[in-house]
């Protein structure tokens, strides 16, 4: 594909994460959107409205045989992903997926591998890593101006939407553990967790995950749609200093922590030798840019250059390999789910 040419996209979903996809799309440079595909008969019409010369219609075997369109974007839910995912890439389109991949780890896998030996472009909507504020924190992570990183913790929690098709872990989890994956440079060892479903019988609005990597480096996570505030944070302790990514905050979406303990180089006693640090804080200032706008842009790119995408198959198994354990462990009430 002549890298002038624009790749012509079908969103397929066009509810309510999938309508910012298809304004996305609409809009990037490089992009002509060709179809919005969705079987609710009112979403169709908002889209006619909204984007009129557009092909509205309900019909994604009709977006698969289309020579028309080149990439597929999928925002619908999330027990459907692999399925769609795997009939876009027989019939030749590159896709974009939201998160999480798939809902099995056996599914993920499959599709992962689908892709690569159909020498497909695979990207998974995992929209904080294309966050500004996380990739700046990111860099100062793997800068090592934190020093070792010895725990990270996240919470994102909010009196908000409750699913129906999915729980907690599965609708907010993929973004933490995205996020977690992305900062530490190690394979799992085990995972706890533990829910329950106060609001709907069955489906878990609330869950509390521990992941221990094999490094030592060990990731708690909260998740909840029952919950008096909306907290959007990620923390990671370093040996040297402390991060904290807020991405509630209006302004202030990162804040690096010189604190911690000091040590000299050379002592007998442990404990006797350890001071406290209690240093400055700085704010780094980043631009912000729409996270979704440069997500959206990143896979134009890849499709145009035939490059891997930043969350491409591999990371998007990492994920569901995580939330399948954590599901596994809520399951046994909270027993660790060791990883090979």
């Amino acid at each position: 594909m002549s890298a002038l040419k624009k790749v012509r996209v079908a969103c397929v979903g066009a509810g309510y994460w999938g309508k910012n996809l298809v304004r996305n799309f609409a809009t990037a440079e490089g992009a002509e959107l060709v179809c919005v595909c969705d079987r609710d008969e009112k979403l169709q019409a908002r889209a006619r409205r909204e984007y009129p010369g557009v092909k509205v219609h309900g019909d994604y075997q009709a977006v698969l045989e289309s020579p028309e369109v080149d990439a597929v974007v999928l925002a619908t839910p999330g027990a459907t992903h692999a399925e769609l995912v795997a009939q876009a890439l027989d019939a030749g389109k590159d896709v974009f997926v939201e998160k999480p991949l798939a809902q099995t780890v056996a599914d993920a896998r499959r599709v992962s591998a689908q892709a690569q030996s159909a020498g497909r472009v695979l990207m998974v909507g995992h929209l904080m890593l294309y966050h500004p504020a996380f990739l700046r924190a990111r860099e100062y992570v793997r800068s090592g101006e934190l020093g070792e990183v010895l725990y990270i913790y996240a919470s994102r929690v909010n009196l908000g939407k409750v699913r129906h098709d999915e729980n907690a872990l599965w609708s907010l989890g993929p973004h933490d553990f995205s996020m977690i994956f992305a900062l530490v440079d190690a394979p799992l060892a085990s995972v706890s967790a533990r829910g329950h479903a106060y609001l709907r019988p069955g489906t878990e609005d609330i869950a509390f995950v521990n992941a221990l990597f094999k490094t030592g480096v060990m990731a708690n996570v909260h998740l909840s749609w029952l919950d008096p505030h909306k907290h959007r944070q990620l923390t990671v302790v370093g040996s040297r200093k402390m991060l904290v990514f807020d991405d509630t905050h209006p302004t202030e979406k990162l804040r690096i922590h010189d604190k911690g303990f000091d040590r000299p180089l050379e002592y007998h006693s442990y404990d006797a030798f350890l001071t406290l640090r209690d240093g400055d804080i700085l704010i780094p200032s980043v631009p912000m840019e729409e996270p979704l706008r440069l997500e959206v842009k990143h896979f134009l790119e890849c499709v145009r250059g035939r490059e891997a995408p930043r969350t491409g198959g591999p990371e998007g198994v990492k994920v569901v390999e995580a939330l399948a354990a954590a599901e596994a462990s809520m399951r046994r009430h909270g027993a660790p789910i060791v990883l090979a």
